[in-house]
């Protein structure tokens, strides 16, 4: 790790998981550990640029602090949503922060002098939940974070897939009911329009009919499942079934060892996993059953995997990060 007169400890990377509210920013060793964190509002209706110069700002400061603190930044990574184009460095479209073709990569590079990687959101979460968190070790995973909507990244040997055209891990998209609920892809009975957060209020309150008063969070239509409420567990159910036959696809379609789960929904720990455990059990036949885990780096993940790729870019990688 070490390279002229600077430590392994001496370097870091600048890493910022820019979100449609906040980033997540932080300066990152190479052994994956953030010796400072910082938190921004995103403020995306300002528009596009402004968010650019916010990006821009907030990452020359980060790398100046290092400076100032007795380290040395070797890199930047950035993560945003939508579609990324990581090979060119631009975010094709994310529309929670109004990005369309900004070349992101080139403008870091050209502002701080540092190498730039550009990344996936949860590409790169997954990323970290592989080296560093729950998947550590395992060779084989499938981050699937579950959300607003739903999306994966499988993750080989501490490598993400990213697709021929930059959309690996769409597999929210997978259709699991084919007379199901309109997607906001345009097509019905994808898993996200079935066993997303929100989708699992949406659901509730459609059967509530009109004996609800506001909107129900996927995580009081948890809380009400396990205290019995049938309403609640009826729609809990259907949740869980429809997540198992996805991840039965996705099982079949990778073969990994460990299946990690993030974002909100996972946050209902084993209320979801358990009974997920058992429906995903019962899909199996001569494919080999895969851990269940919830994910392990909350909301921290995005911006330690945008270290990651930041770091694998310039070939600086800690040799401890796997084992």
């Amino acid at each position: 790790m070490n390279d002229g007169d600077t430590t392994g400890t001496d370097r870091v990377v600048v890493a910022l998981d820019v979100g449609g509210t906040g980033m997540k920013c932080a300066l990152v060793r190479a052994d994956g550990v953030a010796i400072h964190t910082e938190r921004h509002p995103t403020d995306a209706a300002r528009g596009p640029a402004a968010v650019i110069g916010t990006i821009l700002d907030v990452a020359e400061g980060l790398a100046d602090k290092a400076r100032t603190d007795g380290s040395t930044p070797v890199a930047v990574g950035i993560a945003v949503p939508g579609v990324v184009d990581e090979a060119r460095g631009v975010a094709v479209w994310s529309a929670n922060v109004g990005f369309r073709d900004v070349p992101l990569r080139d403008l870091a590079t050209a502002r701080l002098g540092l190498p730039t990687a550009l990344g996936h959101d949860v590409r790169v979460g997954g990323l970290a939940e592989a080296r560093l968190g729950a998947g550590r070790g395992a060779g084989h995973v499938l981050f699937v974070a579950i959300g607003t909507g739903i999306a994966a990244a499988h993750v080989v040997d501490g490598v993400a897939a990213i697709g021929a055209h930059g959309a690996a891990g769409e597999i929210g998209h997978i259709m699991v009911r084919p007379d199901g609920p309109r997607c906001g892809c345009g097509r019905p009975g994808c898993l996200e329009a079935v066993a997303s957060a929100s989708a699992v209020g949406r659901r509730y309150a459609e059967l509530a009919g009109g004996s609800t008063d506001g909107a129900v969070t996927a995580a009081q239509v948890a809380d009400r499942a396990a205290a019995g409420e049938p309403l609640a567990a009826r729609v809990w159910q259907e949740v869980v079934e429809a997540l198992a036959d996805g991840l039965a696809t996705g099982q079949a379609l990778f073969d990994v060892a460990t299946i990690v789960l993030g974002g909100g929904l996972a946050q209902a720990g084993d209320r979801l996993l358990d009974p997920l455990r058992v429906a995903l059990r019962e899909r199996m036949t001569f494919h080999r059953e895969p851990r269940l885990v919830a994910a392990a780096l909350g909301d921290e993940a995005g911006c330690l995997g945008a270290a990651l790729l930041a770091l694998d870019a310039v070939g600086v990688r800690d040799p401890q990060e796997r084992r």
